[in-house]
């Protein structure tokens, strides 16, 4: 069966207890519950994975483009926390992977302080989902999905 990696990076796992008011009640257990459930509906394994340490999600990078490569993996689900707004080398990861990637944000960056406002993951990204709360994972890997149909 294809997988597909769900990667969340630094303060993911304070979801629930870290700002409510901003990234709602569910805890990133919850998230981990609803993605594996919508991959069971798609037809995918689900890889879900963080880490608050840049190293470990770009070596969890580099390894889903090799497994994309293999034709074991459609791609990565990405929100990468405050790392968006600074890691250069996370760029560098996806671009030089050649992974497919959807960037996900819990909240609308948009309407939030400016430096959340650029996003180093966006230009590499095959798509971004900003602002459904953590529905916009399900939207990501139904993105995925489709976006392997449709080049099939």
């Amino acid at each position: 069966m294809t997988s597909v990696l769900v990667l969340n990076g630094p303060n993911l796992n304070l979801l629930g207890t870290r700002e409510p008011g901003v990234y709602g009640a569910q805890t990133l257990e919850d998230v981990e519950t609803l993605c594996r459930n919508v991959g069971k509906e798609l037809g995918v394994d689900i890889d879900f994975r963080q880490s608050n340490h840049e190293g470990v999600l770009i070596d969890a990078l580099h390894d889903a483009g090799a497994a994309v490569a293999r034709g074991e993996s459609l791609g990565v689900v990405f929100n990468a926390g405050a790392y968006t707004h600074t890691s250069v080398a996370l760029h560098d990861a996806i671009k030089g992977a050649h992974v497919p990637l959807i960037e996900v944000h819990i909240s609308n960056v948009h309407a939030r302080e400016e430096f959340r406002h650029h996003s180093y993951i966006s230009p590499v990204a095959s798509g971004i989902i900003v602002g459904l709360g953590v529905a916009g994972y399900e939207w990501a890997l139904r993105a995925l999905v489709a976006q392997r149909t449709t080049q099939a």
